[in-house]
């Protein structure tokens, strides 16, 4: 029996992914620089069930690979409007700053 409201769920979950796209933003620390933008690569598995921490990394490890075997990157996971290319980020947490 399905919980009220799945399907509505189900349905809205489709609507946002026509309207945006999610994507991951890599940053590279440094002690010299922090944390610097490597790049943005855009998630392309459509069962998310699949989409993990390790999973996302070992997604960065292709592109940059021998930057990310010191532990010094982190990733941001990032919705992309799909019609104006506006990047929709999450509130950092309290006290996190991207300059250290």
């Amino acid at each position: 029996m399905d919980r009220p409201g799945t399907e509505i769920a189900l349905l809205q979950r489709k609507i946002d992914r026509r309207i945006t796209m999610v994507a991951y933003e890599y940053y590279l620390h440094s002690e010299s620089k922090g944390f610097e933008l490597i790049g943005v690569l855009p998630e392309r598995r459509k069962e998310t069930d699949r989409v993990t921490h390790e999973s996302i990394l070992g997604f960065g490890k292709k592109f940059w690979g021998d930057k990310m075997d010191n532990g010094n990157i982190l990733f941001i996971r990032v919705e992309i409007d799909k019609g104006t290319g506006q990047m929709i980020r999450p509130k950092p947490p309290l006290g996190f700053d991207f300059e250290n």
